[in-house]
């Protein structure tokens, strides 16, 4: 980044500035940057084609929401990592096929968040591990069931939608 960079917050999770900088067209713009470590998610799919849903108490969306395993990248940990972990912890899943999906920007104006994909197969049980401030339920729901979901609108949650959308083509109709 060319330009200033004031730190306004750093909390345990993100940091916040304010950034001057110099835009490709010339221009100079202040820009209120949220720094996230980033994190990953997983499409978790079962032999009956089956994914795993969770659904999850978020205070700051106002309710529960529709969401795919997933959390944020502890100590710069490898996104694979990352992904194995939540899907042990949350979903109490192992898996022993994984796909990477690639990688989406959940709000490019502002986050420098960038949650990597995968899809999960061939599945084992294991036991869960919360956190205190986790509010989850698991679910499995038929692949088309997942799909009209995401496509009504039932599912809001942007990495969610991505994920489902991109393993489409890996999961047998």
């Amino acid at each position: 980044m060319s330009g200033k960079r004031q730190v306004i917050y750093a909390g345990k999770i993100i940091r916040l500035t304010l950034d001057t900088v110099q835009l490709p067209n010339g221009s100079s713009a202040e820009l209120e940057i949220v720094h996230h470590p980033g994190g990953a998610a997983v499409v978790a799919v079962d032999t009956e084609n089956r994914v795993c849903l969770l659904r999850q108490y978020r205070h700051a969306a106002g309710g529960w929401l529709w969401e795919l395993p997933a959390g944020k990248l502890d100590n710069a940990e490898v996104p694979l990592l990352c992904a194995q972990r939540e899907l042990e912890e949350e979903a109490g899943l192992r898996a022993q096929d994984w796909r990477s999906l690639g990688k989406i920007v959940s709000s490019p104006g502002v986050f420098t968040e960038v949650i990597h994909l995968y899809l999960a197969r061939v599945l084992t049980a294991v036991p869960t591990r919360l956190e205190e401030h986790e509010v989850i339920e698991m679910h499995w729901l038929p692949w088309a069931k997942a799909q009209h979901m995401a496509q009504t609108g039932e599912i809001e949650d942007g990495k969610t939608l991505a994920g489902l959308l991109r393993a489409q083509e890996f999961v047998a109709k």
